[in-house]
């Protein structure tokens, strides 16, 4: 329930920030992607952690080198699928929703790369 919500409200902020969100909820075996959007020539792999009780320390936890690899190959096999996007610069962000100290919605770009 509070990432469902988590998630609704960055998938707002990005489309109030110019993204086209194109698919959410992306899941393979062993993977899942929150949220891919599109942004100029950039397809966007985005995680969304909605962390009410977390820190900075418990985000860099979350997302882990474990995790990230997780992510890029669950991005991999998105492509794969859609080969239309095969052109497209490729980032992966972190959208960090109700962190205290933070923003409430904040965007971590280019948060790592494969």
């Amino acid at each position: 329930e509070k990432g469902r919500s988590g998630e609704d409200r960055a998938a707002l902020f990005l489309e109030r920030h110019g993204y086209e969100v194109i698919e959410r909820n992306f899941r393979v075996r062993g993977g899942e992607i929150d949220i891919i959007a599109l942004k100029n020539e950039t397809l966007v792999f985005v995680e969304v952690k909605t962390l009410p009780n977390g820190t900075l320390e418990t985000l860099s936890h979350e997302l882990d080198a474990v995790k990230q690899q997780k992510i890029i190959k669950t991005a991999k096999l998105y492509l794969q699928k859609h080969r239309e996007y095969s052109n497209r610069y490729i980032r992966f962000d972190v959208l960090a929703v109700d962190v205290p100290g933070l923003k409430p919605m904040h965007h971590i770009t280019n948060a790592f790369s494969k």
